[in-house]
């Protein structure tokens, strides 16, 4: 029994060193595996040169295209105010406002007109004497009257007595009709100034009004920008254009974004020599009119924030692509039918910080590499997954990009 157990280990022994000779053995005969090389994985997207319009995009306050004060011409004790005279309120053109005591004015105008009538009959006698005078001088007189024997210079003084009493009425009946205030225009109170039973003197402003035929809104672009639109020189002795680009203005209101057409009607004279800033002004009519299919939308109020986006010039044969695929001042990668990468140099038309738009260096159909690739070379091959969908129209910023 214990002779067996012995052969046993002696077996297991010689069939395990066995084994291991014959490992070692062929282990210098196998040949290493060579290692497969991991091509870069990258994005493309194929270019398709268009005709686009390049829209410029900036933003502004709305303000009132007219705005003035409402200031009292005589003195007097206020005795009526409008019900629409009220912060924010809306009135029509010609609509009475405010309403002066006038009774005093009243007055005046009453003694102004018998100053008139008394005036009118001192030139009817005076003219009456001088016919008599002129028809005896002719009956007895001799050789040249003179002016005071054909009572000449009376009638011119009677004349001109009555010419002054005719001033003062009509002075007085302008003074007497200045008690009634009426609105210049259509438009919205700003700021109320005054109340009934209240004393204004001349010079009180009653209110701040403006006319709600049309807003303005005061819009900041790099001087850079303008050759994107269609803006007409301004020179002197011709006449303002009206016929500048379209604008879209976009606003949030009760977490909403609404829409708004206005143009561009003229640009201001001074460009900043510090920021290199132009301002262009947009015109919207009837901001607070409420249009059959404008739905929900709010009035383009005075004081709202908006983001304008300027309609531009069309520019042919441009390419749009990620900001991210130009590298460095002008360079794209171009992938290949055979997935391999070219650097390719280009001209950016216009870039902001999430697209460039290219008008030279890309034909059709070329695909250019949008993934990030730190060491480049001549025919680099990689590996081309899905392509994205091409980028939309270009938008231009106003106060950003190249």
């Amino acid at each position: 029994m214990k002779r067996n157990t012995v052969l046993s280990c002696l077996a297991i022994i010689a069939v395990t060193a066995l084994i291991v000779w014959w490992m070692n053995r062929t282990a210098g005969l196998r040949t290493p595996a060579t290692p497969v090389a991991q091509l870069p994985l990258v994005r493309c997207i194929t270019v398709n040169p268009v005709t686009q319009k390049l829209d410029v995009t900036t933003q502004g306050t709305v303000a009132p295209q007219i705005e003035i004060d409402l200031v009292a011409q005589i003195a007097g004790e206020v005795e009526w105010v409008a019900p629409s005279l009220v912060e924010g309120g809306f009135f029509a053109e010609g609509e009475v406002l405010v309403r002066i005591d006038k009774r005093d004015y009243e007055l005046e105008v009453v003694q102004a007109a018998a100053q008139v009538a008394q005036a009118d009959l001192v030139l009817s006698r005076e003219s009456a004497e001088a016919d008599i005078a002129k028809r005896e001088w002719q009956a007895l007189g001799k050789g040249k009257p003179t002016a005071l024997t054909l009572r000449t210079p009376q009638v011119n003084e009677a004349k001109a007595a009555l010419a002054a009493a005719k001033a003062t009425l009509a002075k007085a009946t302008l003074r007497r009709d200045r008690a009634t205030i009426r609105a210049p225009f259509a438009g919205r109170v700003r700021r109320k100034g005054v109340d009934a039973h209240q004393f204004v003197s001349i010079g009180s402003v009653l209110a701040r009004v403006y006319s709600i035929a049309a807003v303005e809104v005061r819009l900041p672009l790099h001087d850079e920008k303008l050759r994107f639109l269609d803006l007409p020189p301004s020179f002197r002795g011709e006449a303002a254009s009206t016929g500048g680009p379209a604008v879209t203005l976009r606003a949030q209101f009760a977490g909403r974004t609404h829409e708004w057409s206005a143009r561009l009607v003229r640009t201001e004279g001074e460009i900043d020599p510090k920021t290199r800033m132009i301002h262009v002004v947009a015109r919207a009519d009837d901001p607070y009119g409420r249009l059959p299919d404008s739905g929900e939308r709010p009035p383009l109020a005075v004081g709202m924030f908006v983001t304008a986006v300027i309609h531009g010039r069309e520019f042919k044969d441009v390419v749009e692509v990620p900001r991210s695929a130009v590298r460095g001042d002008g360079e794209v990668l171009v992938v290949d039918a055979n997935s391999q990468l070219h650097p390719r140099r280009i001209h950016v038309l216009f870039a902001d910080d999430s697209r460039a738009v290219l008008d030279e260096g890309l034909s059709r159909g070329e695909r250019v590499c949008l993934s990030p690739i730190s060491a480049v070379f001549e025919g680099m091959r990689v590996e081309v997954i899905a392509e994205p969908t091409p980028a939309g129209k270009a938008t231009v910023g106003g106060d950003g990009g190249r």
